[in-house]
């Protein structure tokens, strides 16, 4: 018992000896001071997920880093209204920094699945339906000289909305309301897009 006990006191001063240093963030916008952020697109005609989405990233964005601008654009932009549907992603970077003195442009696509039901019969008596939904985001920073990439990131999740389960004969339900599912998902996203702008401690 002794000798276990001095190990564990062993590994805990080592563990209080050791250090950590911060690692930069990979992406670091300071250089950039103002950027322009515009509503993401929607792989399916949901405005209020897409604007959502949107939301969810600037204030991970903002809780990252400080000392920047972020410019939130929406589709009702004059500058973006003049350009046609669908335009390339770089003609809108270069059209923004011209119009809006803005040094590069946040631009983002949300792709959301439809509910998919799933089941699972593991015996004669014991049957698992659920249904899912998946979404997955997309987003990259644009210079608005050129037009080029500056960085790019995505991430995907998915959630169950609902469950049937049957064992011994015995049905249950579970059901959540799919608003809280998707508002779960997009933080997620949001979180996981933005990885880059986060600050990383390294153990020495």
């Amino acid at each position: 018992m002794q000798s276990v006990l001095a190990l564990c006191a062993v590994l805990a001063l080592s563990a209080c000896a050791a250090h950590y240093a911060q690692v930069p963030p990979r992406l670091d916008l300071q250089p950039y001071g103002r950027v322009a952020l515009v509503t993401f697109s929607a792989e399916q005609a949901n405005g209020s997920l897409s604007t959502l989405a949107t939301q969810r990233f600037a204030e991970a964005l903002l809780r990252s880093q400080s000392g920047i601008e972020v410019m939130e654009l929406g589709n009702a932009d004059s500058v973006l209204r003049t350009l046609p549907a669908g335009a390339d992603p770089s003609v809108v970077a270069q059209a923004l920094g011209r119009e809006k003195d803005v040094a590069a442009v946040f631009l983002g696509h949300l792709k959301m699945s439809d509910v998919k039901p799933s089941a699972r019969l593991s015996g004669p008596a014991n049957l698992n339906v659920k249904a899912s939904v998946a979404a997955e985001l997309s987003v990259q920073l644009l210079s608005t000289r050129t037009g080029g990439t500056l960085w790019r990131s995505s991430a995907a999740t998915s959630r169950t909305v609902g469950r049937v389960a049957i064992g011994d004969r015995l049905p249950s339900v579970s059901v959540r309301d799919p608003n809280d599912a998707y508002d779960q998902m997009l933080g997620e996203l949001a979180a996981n897009v933005t990885r880059d702008l986060r600050p990383t401690w390294v153990r020495q």
